[in-house]
């Protein structure tokens, strides 16, 4: 298992893989993978990385690293697409080390803050 995940690209290195396995980020159609675990034709492989599952049908066995483009002919990638990102008001941020605001940035930040909890409506015109 380590070294097919290794060979298509999946991790950088076969001792990721192996790590990987060993801390029950691979699985193998549903079951926790062990690194020394065959892989067969159809089998279904999640790998978690990221956060988030990847899912991988396996379509060709490889035993070496293989480039980029051989690579993707020996998975098919059945992962979902993962939900929007939700849009983040930003928040005023100072560089480090610049020190206390003056009275005037200290105002702006504050305008800035109402302005943020009031709607597009309630914006001042001219300021």
């Amino acid at each position: 298992m380590d070294s097919w995940a290794w060979a298509v690209r999946m991790f950088k290195t076969r001792s990721l893989a192996t790590a990987a396995c060993r801390a029950g980020h691979v699985k193998v159609n549903g079951e926790r993978a062990k690194s020394a675990q065959p892989v067969h034709i159809g089998d279904e492989v999640r790998v978690r990385s990221s956060g988030f599952d990847r899912v991988l049908v396996v379509s060709k066995i490889v035993n070496k690293r293989v480039g980029a483009l051989v690579a993707a002919e020996c998975f098919v990638d059945k992962t979902p697409p993962p939900p929007p990102r939700e849009e983040v008001a930003l928040v005023p941020m100072r560089d480090r080390g610049a020190g206390r605001p003056t009275k005037r940035e200290r105002r702006d930040i504050d305008k800035l803050r109402a302005t943020e909890r009031q709607g597009p409506e309630d914006w001042p015109e001219n300021d």
